[in-house]
């Protein structure tokens, strides 16, 4: 890629830490698309376009200036009050978006008022992005709290190839049908050149949902990308499934410090077999569910019991949303409950640790685990599991992974798949993996890591700018 590369999203890649006394400080962010991104930007000399995740209280505009210097591409905030937060991301986004999409229609509701802030927002970033346009820019704008900028790009006159990424699953239509703008919502998506989902189910479910929503959209479909014939443009149509780094997690994995702490993680865990369980605090990532399905594993497998734990780590998230803060309590609660049933003898079943985790940390979980247990109810992709097997340089992980993760579409050989909304099967699933032979595991997890190696972030980028 030789234009500048736009990358726009609801967040910088990085955090701002500290206060007026002690003095501010940035790091880099930690989410799946700075991971993704981040190395591929800052060898193209590009920027970032966001909302630095703070006030006008915090001077953050000579903190990202010093930070872009050495990143090696350039940070460009947007300013987003508390109350547009409050409507248009806590609001709009999590409340309407996130829930429907995921095919959670009990968690759904509509608030027309934070709706109209979703738009404004949408409106404002479309202004930065216009206001540091090049020519020859080439613009990427990502997920679902940005559906509408395109749109507003092209009423200010922005003649660039516009691009959009949709991390999140995209609904079938019984689901799209129940969102009160929906035809908007369709309507506003068709203002970009080229439109790229996860998976083959997601860009089945967008071109469904256009047929009934808006007619005058003609498609013509191809396997891997369709086009899209509409106001006199053509527009591109393509699932393209997000990865990682494979060489940065398998390089890291291999290094002392990594060794370390799957060392420690190991003797202190009580129990030959560790089971890991690693999500960000999200009623969609399945954890109560997960944790039902151990406590039936201990129920009907009374030999595993004192052999096997899970450690379930938790990531602190959207903690001033309600349903948030009660299911960390739900979570406290089961894990407690479990514990008190099952324990004995020093040998706890779950090991539960609401808690952060670096980069050496992070790696550490995975190369102690000998199962990973990844079963979101619904995922766009999830990167967990591709960073699991990246992690297993030893070829002895096994993956547990729900059908309704993106990454399924292609792990399925080398993983177990369940259903996570069966407690008893999944419960079977972590046995059958936990009696595993060495050599089918070694087996399974090598048409793991060839798959994610092969398919890896740098090529994720590539396809979906048509390189190759």
């Amino acid at each position: 890629m030789h234009k500048r590369l736009v990358v726009v999203s609801n967040r910088l890649p990085i955090a701002i830490f500290g206060d007026e006394i002690r003095g501010f400080e940035v790091r880099s962010g930690t989410g799946g698309l700075v991971t993704a991104l981040k190395s591929t930007i800052s060898q193209t000399k590009s920027a970032w376009i966001g909302w630095p995740g703070c006030g006008s209280e915090v001077p953050f505009k000579s903190l990202l200036l010093n930070y872009s210097k050495k990143a090696n591409f350039e940070l460009i905030p947007v300013q987003v009050t508390e109350e547009e937060i409050l409507r248009y991301y806590r609001g709009f986004s999590n409340k309407s978006i996130w829930p429907l999409f995921h095919d959670l229609l009990g968690q759904f509701s509509f608030n027309p008022e934070d709706y109209e802030t979703y738009r404004s927002v949408n409106k404002k970033f479309a202004g930065i992005i216009a206001e540091n346009n090049r020519v020859d820019d080439t613009i990427w704008i990502h997920d679902y709290q940005l559906i509408f900028t395109g749109h507003y790009l092209r009423e200010l006159g922005i003649k660039s190839r516009l691009n959009f990424f949709l991390h999140i699953p995209f609904p079938s239509f019984d689901l799209l049908r129940r969102f009160p703008r929906k035809i908007a919502m369709m309507e506003v998506l068709l203002d970009y050149d080229h439109i790229g989902f996860q998976t083959s189910v997601d860009k089945r479910n967008f071109i469904s949902c256009l047929k009934w929503l808006v007619p005058e959209a003609k498609t013509v479909s191809k396997r891997q990308e369709s086009i899209i014939h509409y106001a006199n443009r053509e527009i591109l149509v393509g699932h393209y499934p997000i990865s990682i780094d494979f060489n940065e997690f398998n390089n890291l994995a291999k290094t002392k410090e990594t060794s370390d702490t799957a060392w420690f993680l190991k003797e202190n865990i009580n129990a030959e077999t560790m089971v890991l369980g690693l999500d960000r605090l999200d009623y969609t990532k399945g954890i109560p569910e997960r944790l039902r399905a151990f406590e039936k594993l201990l129920e009907k497998y009374p030999d595993v019991r004192g052999r096997i734990s899970l450690m379930q780590v938790v990531v602190p998230s959207r903690l001033n949303i309600a349903e948030y803060q009660e299911l960390k309590s739900e979570l406290e609660s089961l894990a407690g409950r479990i514990n008190g049933r099952f324990s004995s003898g020093g040998w706890i079943p779950i090991h539960y640790q609401f808690r952060t985790l670096d980069r050496v940390q992070l790696v550490g979980y995975y190369k102690a685990a000998d199962i990973a247990l990844v079963t979101p109810l619904r995922d766009g992709m999830n990167l967990v599991s591709k960073e699991y097997c990246a992690s297993s340089s030893n070829d002895r992980g096994v993956l547990i992974l729900s059908e309704f993760a993106g990454s399924a579409e292609k792990l399925r050989k080398g993983a177990i798949i369940v259903n996570p909304y069966d407690i008893d099967l999944t419960a079977d699933a972590i046995y059958a993996a936990f009696i595993m032979s060495v050599e089918e595991k070694e087996h399974r997890m090598k048409i793991l890591r060839a798959e994610v190696r092969r398919n890896d972030v740098h090529r994720w980028v590539r396809r979906f700018f048509g390189e190759e």
